[in-house]
């Protein structure tokens, strides 16, 4: 999705430099397995793995360290929120009733281990016909904001189900840069600067 893909070169100090474009640092357990290899790892394996992303990477001055989690509760969660400390969470979820079990699972799992969760973003919100405009919202209505009132969170915004995000992440242009005045990627912008209002200021 960043038009990434390599193995990492080493710095003087022995850590790994992670890729960039677009201005953004980037690093994946993808970059250091074979393309095609599923990474099935479990418990130590996965702590290993969490360890060496965020300890032996040269990250440099960053303006915003984010990790991008599956869904769910398991160990790579809880590997994060026990390493590093953490300024704040997002869950993220389309509207239908399975997938926000999961989210609500997911937001008290953060609570619990006293990560503060900043909102919900609702995922594939609505489907716009690219030819007569017609909205349809394909995996029900405003799932997240019932599930944001029901935990007494915000939600931070709605991305559509767009053909032009799909087409734009395929060949790895991000819509904010491939498409910037589109709809689309003004609703991520929305969603990145409710994220930013909500964390702590940065330390002087």
């Amino acid at each position: 999705m960043m038009n990434l893909k390599g193995n990492p070169e080493l710095s003087q100090n022995n850590l790994m430099r992670p890729l960039l474009n677009y201005g953004i640092a980037c690093m994946s357990m993808g970059f250091l397995v074979e393309e095609t290899a599923p990474v099935v790892w479990r418990g130590l394996l996965v702590m290993s793995a969490v360890e060496k992303l965020l300890r032996q990477v040269d990250w440099g001055q960053l303006d915003y360290l984010v990790v991008d989690m599956p869904p769910g509760t398991g160990d790579v969660q809880l590997s994060i929120s026990q390493n590093i400390p953490i300024s704040g969470a997002v869950i993220v979820s389309t509207p239908q009733d399975i997938a926000l079990m999961d989210a609500h699972k997911g937001a008290e799992m953060f609570r619990k281990v006293h990560v503060p969760v900043l909102g919900l973003i609702q995922n594939m919100s609505v489907f716009q016909c690219p030819k007569c405009k017609y909205k349809t919202p394909l995996f029900g209505t405003d799932g997240a904001r019932k599930l944001a009132r029901t935990l007494n969170l915000d939600v931070l915004g709605d991305i559509p189900l767009h053909l032009s995000i799909r087409e734009a992440s395929d060949i790895g242009q991000p819509v904010v840069f491939s498409q910037p005045e589109s709809d689309e990627a003004k609703a991520y912008l929305r969603v990145a600067v409710e994220v930013v209002r909500r964390l702590p200021p940065p330390p002087e």
